[in-house]
């Protein structure tokens, strides 16, 4: 991934395609999640293949871009026809296509102005929650993330709860039509699994930041007056779920943050 789905973490892409070059080793990354957030360049990335979908620049959903380094031969997976250039069967989606083209010139004009916008509202959710709500933990590198992203663990909180109860509050969960900021335990991609973040697992999160990660993504339809909600609603919820916490009353024999 040039960034991580869930905690906006952004790869070394450049130093992992310069090792794979070295060694004569094809390099593929999913830029799905950096699509839009910064610039991306083929001409300058040291990658061979490059993806992204349509949908995360607001673009028509269904529609996706495979880069393809001039000289790389790919095996066709779905045989029958001629279409795009033999790689891939069947009628070509031209207005999805087109529909992309023209997301990705305005996703490329606005980055200067909406990128830091974003960050600054990300931001100023993240630092609040972190001021309001003890025990809390941000997942990701602090520094080199996504400036939509925020991945949140809540001590003796589980982060399905949490989202179901932010839910019960009014916030927007899973529906992109609409204004406002999403709330999730994970990706799009986990979407139905009960299964802990294997990113966070991944990481070495400790068993109860993997259980209670939340991830908040703001876009270009979240407004400050929003995240202001936010920031009067969320550690009213923590602190009602955390009431229910036979963990959290423990807290006083020594805090689970502390033996992370």
């Amino acid at each position: 991934m040039t960034a991580n789905n869930e905690i906006g973490t952004i790869e070394p892409v450049d130093a992992l395609g310069a090792l794979c070059r070295e060694r004569g080793v094809l390099f593929h990354t999913d830029a799905v999640q950096s699509a839009g957030k910064f610039p991306i360049d083929v001409k300058r990335m040291p990658v061979d293949m490059l993806a992204i979908s349509g949908h995360k620049i607001y673009a028509p959903k269904g529609i996706g871009v495979l880069f393809i380094r001039r000289g790389v031969r790919l095996h066709a997976l779905i045989h029958g026809g001629v279409h795009e250039r033999g790689r891939r069967a069947g009628t070509e989606n031209v207005t999805g296509a087109v529909g992309l083209g023209a997301a990705c010139v305005l996703a490329g004009r606005e980055i200067p102005v909406e990128e830091p916008r974003v960050r600054a509202l990300r931001d100023k959710l993240e630092n609040g929650i972190l001021d309001r709500v003890p025990g809390v933990r941000v997942n990701g590198h602090p520094m080199e993330r996504i400036g939509n992203t925020s991945n949140l663990s809540f001590e003796a909180v589980e982060g399905e709860t949490l989202v179901l109860a932010l839910d019960q509050a009014g916030f927007i969960l899973r529906r992109p039509e609409l204004p406002g900021f999403e709330v999730s335990t994970g990706a799009a991609c986990s979407a139905g699994l009960l299964d802990p973040s294997h990113v966070l697992a991944a990481i070495g999160a400790p068993p109860w930041a993997i259980r209670g990660g939340v991830r908040f993504s703001l876009g270009r339809t979240t407004t400050e007056p929003e995240i202001d909600a936010a920031l009067e609603a969320i550690p009213a919820v923590v602190e009602r779920l955390r009431a229910l916490s036979p963990v959290w009353e423990d807290k006083g024999k020594g805090s689970i943050l502390g033996g992370a």
